[in-house]
């Protein structure tokens, strides 16, 4: 499936969780989508964005836990907010996960997480210039807006002219 046009994708962010409420994040109805781990960066310093996941095909919870920030240093103060996709459009599977896929490839791109290295270093692709992301509730750094536009080249060989006062009779 491949998005060509404008695509707008609704997040519902709340927070914030720990880890050890992780297994409260186990619905298989519900929890689903984009998640965001802060904590504290030797360069960055302390309660900064980390990293940004996704979970489309198991639980939040189960897919947090895999990801070993047990083992990371000062593992008790990390936050970790969780967004599920919402809005008026009903989502069957194959749709959903790539909702998720996109959003969270668009969200890595545009607020550049530090432990997210290897997703920030490639170039978005075409396909993220359909993808508009609205972030409502508790989206913590995240900006409450993302345009695909804005992070793709689609713009970049646009020639644009300053705007100027025209005559009024010229105009006429």
């Amino acid at each position: 499936m491949t998005i060509t046009t404008s695509t707008l994708i609704q997040i519902q962010w709340e927070g914030s969780y720990q880890l050890k409420d992780l297994p409260s994040l186990v619905n298989d109805e519900t929890d689903y989508g984009i998640y965001q781990i802060y904590g504290t960066h030797p360069v960055y310093g302390s309660d900064v964005l980390l990293y940004i996941g996704k979970a489309d095909y198991q639980t939040l919870g189960k897919r947090i836990s895999q990801e070993n920030w047990l083992y990371t240093n000062d593992s008790n103060n990390h936050k970790i907010y969780i967004g599920r996709l919402h809005g008026s459009q009903p989502l069957n599977d194959e749709i959903w996960s790539k909702y998720i896929d996109l959003a969270e490839r668009l969200l890595i791109y545009s607020h550049k997480p530090a432990y997210n290295a290897r997703s920030i270093s490639s170039f978005p692709e075409k396909e993220l210039q359909f993808i508009h992301i609205l972030n409502w509730g508790d989206h913590r750094s995240l900006l409450p807006e993302v345009s695909g536009l804005r992070w793709t080249a689609k713009l970049d060989d646009v020639e644009y002219e300053m705007f100027k006062l025209q005559d009024e009779e010229a105009s006429i």
